[in-house]
């Protein structure tokens, strides 16, 4: 029979075993909480409290750790509570002072979860199925889609190389002619192998599609590709010679000459895309809130291949201003 001290070195060395089996089973923290292609079952299990949120912002907003938002000296966490006071002038702030996460209502881990199923859903989540999935209200899920889709606006590109462009009317379809007039114009600009741009415009005509243009392609572009629409003429503007155009009405959808496939599929695909948003998730949007879906959708697309899209996108909400409600619902 083994003595006790024997007894007590065993138990030590299980122990000591186990708790480095146990170690080695957790991936180590290199101050980047957010890996990359995480999935739900992941989210939940990392950020499924306010506590560990917290930590996953503050590791975002301060890499060096914290700084005071006044000063920009260091500052110290205070104890038992979620505040930091700066070392230098005493400012007392949190890991939410001065971002959209400020005096939310909401806990933050509902925040993660709804800004990862905007993120994931490639045609896009209607408010009422957030409603369900977060157990919250209609208007708190409405209002909170609505805040993070003002933070994935991109800044402005201009695209260049092979571009492909085209315009869409949301509204349904109709051959009424006073209805037709209430459908919204959309252009569509995509750059092949390279960005999106969807782009809402009133009055669609040839100066506002050449204004739209210009402001959105780089006068460095190789080729640019339409329909034979009337709208799209060129002659008059710096990318004249560079235009080339399918014919639909013939029934010309792709033409092969001089090494060039001539096409606007592309952009098509993608207004395919959006117009499946609409139909099958969010079923109407007004002209008044389009620009904002148009924008969930290209940031969507646009980093289609951005394994970091979560994080990048939590990003953008702690550096994005607060939208009010009495901002968004006034009427337009």
């Amino acid at each position: 029979m083994l003595d006790d001290s024997r007894m007590e070195n065993v138990f030590d060395q299980f122990i000591a075993g186990h708790l480095r089996r146990v170690l080695l089973c957790f991936p180590l923290f290199h101050g980047d909480p957010m890996t990359p292609n995480v999935n739900l079952c992941q989210l939940i299990e990392r950020f499924g409290n306010d506590e560990k949120c917290r930590k996953a912002l503050e590791t975002l907003r301060w890499p060096d750790g914290p700084k005071c938002l006044r000063c920009n000296g260091d500052a110290t966490p205070v104890k038992d509570r979620d505040t930091f006071d700066c070392d230098s002038c005493h400012y007392q702030f949190t890991v939410t002072t001065a971002t959209i996460f400020h005096d939310t209502h909401l806990d933050l881990w509902k925040w993660f979860l709804c800004t990862y199923l905007l993120c994931e859903s490639r045609k896009g989540m209607s408010a009422n199925q957030l409603k369900r999935t977060l157990g919250v209200s209609y208007k708190t899920a409405w209002y909170l889609c609505h805040r993070i889709r003002k933070a994935m606006t991109e800044a402005d590109h201009k695209l260049s190389g092979t571009v492909e462009i085209d315009e869409m009317y949301i509204g349904g379809h109709t051959k009424n002619a006073d209805k037709w007039k209430k459908h919204a114009p959309v252009v569509g600009i995509r750059e092949r192998g390279g960005h999106l741009h969807f782009i809402s415009a009133a009055n669609l005509n040839q100066d506002k599609i050449n204004e739209i243009i210009a402001r959105n392609v780089d006068k460095s572009v190789d080729v640019i590709m339409t329909d034979e629409s009337r709208l799209y003429n060129f002659n008059a503007t710096k990318f004249q010679g560079k235009h080339k155009t399918v014919n639909h009405k013939s029934e010309e959808y792709v033409r092969y000459g001089g090494g060039l496939c001539v096409t606007t599929n592309a952009i098509k695909s993608a207004f395919s895309l959006f117009k499946r948003g609409v139909v099958g998730a969010w079923h109407k949007v007004s002209v008044k809130h389009l620009p904002t879906y148009l924008q969930e959708m290209t940031w969507r697309f646009n980093n289609r291949k951005n394994q970091y899209l979560f994080r990048d996108t939590m990003l953008r909400l702690l550096a994005s201003d607060n939208l009010e409600y009495k901002e968004l619902t006034k009427a337009a």
